[in-house]
């Protein structure tokens, strides 16, 4: 027998949310504030650089309409709604970005260890944890580091400390060296010693495995102690409304597991994409997944992070790879969008830009695309020309997505954000266009 939340009653609207973490496109008006160039946009510098990129399913969603990207052409009709979205918040990292989607605003930002982190951090790390000393302590590459210390590392035990672009404290060690279990440790005492102005938004334990010149990590066993939100977010509402929100990926570390009801960490984006197609069908079985003790009567909200262009490709200044990754999550997108039920809604966004072509390793402050699909609005578009789907604008949050998942899902919310849905959706009748 399927779970409850597996098995819900037709024509009840869900909403898919599919981050591609990393993936901006064109530099934001306050670009010069965080350190990047007005030339700075992850989608287009990559289609250029690698020759186009071949994205047929998002281009016939209106991603071309929304910046010219090659490859990529602009549609006449398109399926979706398309635009961008500004970042409000103080931030240009993972946490912000997710947390104003969500509809917290951050003004301020979290702190940053440019010269790493000073004596008091690390001397009581090293006391705490009785690792005896540590590696590194300073920005770094997370694969560069490996080939730089990770023999150093194997030889005296000693962890690899090093921080990056974003606000993270990041602890990275040989699984035949150091246990998971003790890395996991070492990273919750971490955890409680970064508080006060040196409260980095995430602690990273970044375990790793291979031999010299030809480490690997382990990118399944990682885990994020982050900051939990300072607020409610849509995701808390949506729980409380008796909706089951299941999040897939680092959903889970970013929100510290408020407002979801199921979680499955993952370690690529096709597993992550996988599992998104899988739920969506209703072929996971939630019961091992639930995170939550609350029950909710449905599944109302799928929230995916796809991480691979963000942290395999974008920090590394992988152009073709990150080309790569988009190529793939635009195949898995084709299936996705044949599973939806017509009474569905998926918005294709992103948390923050990281321009594979820019200068550094780091984030870069860039708008970002924003791709919204329901099969019975599409539908709906073709009864009439009364009902149009078409450019959204420039919207001027990320918590314009909230806003826009509380109209679709009848969620009450009185947090940011601005619903971008189209007037006449609540008079489509999903029930006539179902299958």
């Amino acid at each position: 027998m399927k779970d409850a939340l597996t098995s819900a009653e037709p024509h009840q609207r869900r909403a898919i949310v599919l981050v591609i973490d990393g993936c901006g496109i064109g530099a934001a008006p306050d670009h010069a504030e965080f350190g990047d160039s007005d030339h700075c946009n992850s989608l287009a510098n990559t289609a250029r650089e690698i020759g186009g990129l071949s994205l047929p399913n998002l281009a016939k969603l209106g991603l071309g309409n929304i910046a010219e990207v090659q490859g990529v052409s602009p549609q006449a009709k398109p399926l979706g709604m398309y635009g961008k979205l500004q970042e409000e918040s103080n931030g240009k990292d993972t946490q912000t970005g997710h947390w104003e989607m969500m509809g917290i605003i951050s003004p301020t930002a979290f702190p940053m260890f440019y010269d790493g982190f000073p004596p008091e951090v690390i001397d009581r790390f090293i006391a705490e944890t009785g690792c005896k000393g540590i590696l590194c302590n300073k920005p770094a590459s997370g694969t560069v580091v490996l080939d730089e210390l990770g023999d150093e590392h194997r030889r005296t035990g000693f962890p690899i400390v090093y921080t990056s672009g974003d606000s993270v404290f990041q602890v990275a060690t040989h699984v035949d060296t150091v246990p998971l279990a003790t890395l996991y440790q070492w990273c919750e005492i971490a955890r409680k010693i970064l508080d006060g102005p040196y409260r980095v938004g995430r602690v990273i334990a970044r375990p790793f495995n291979g031999e010299s010149g030809s480490y690997k990590r382990l990118s399944g066993d990682r885990h994020d102690y982050a900051v939990p939100p300072p607020a409610q977010t849509f995701l808390d509402t949506t729980l409380n409304s008796g909706l089951g929100v299941f999040g897939i990926g680092k959903i889970e570390d970013i929100f510290v597991g408020n407002g979801l009801s199921h979680a499955k960490h993952t370690g690529t984006n096709v597993e992550g994409l996988e599992l998104t197609l899988q739920a969506i069908a209703g072929d996971v079985n939630l019961n091992t997944l639930q995170i939550s003790s609350t029950r909710p009567d449905r599944m109302g909200l799928i929230f995916t992070n796809l991480v691979d262009t963000d942290s395999l490709y974008g920090h590394r200044r992988d152009v073709k790879g990150y080309g790569g990754a988009l190529e793939e999550i635009d195949q898995w997108l084709g299936q996705i969008m044949a599973a939806m039920r017509p009474d569905d809604l998926l918005l294709i966004s992103s948390d923050h830009g990281n321009d594979p072509t820019a200068p550094g390793t780091d984030h870069t402050r860039e708008f970002v695309p924003l791709i919204g699909y329901s099969p019975a609005l599409a539908a709906a578009t073709g009864l009439t020309d009364q009902y149009q789907l078409s450019d959204i604008g420039i919207r001027q949050s990320f918590a314009d997505i909230a806003g826009s998942l509380a109209s679709w899902l009848n969620v009450p919310w009185s947090g940011s954000g601005r619903s971008f849905i189209p007037e006449f959706a609540d008079s489509v009748s999903t029930s006539k266009t179902a299958n």
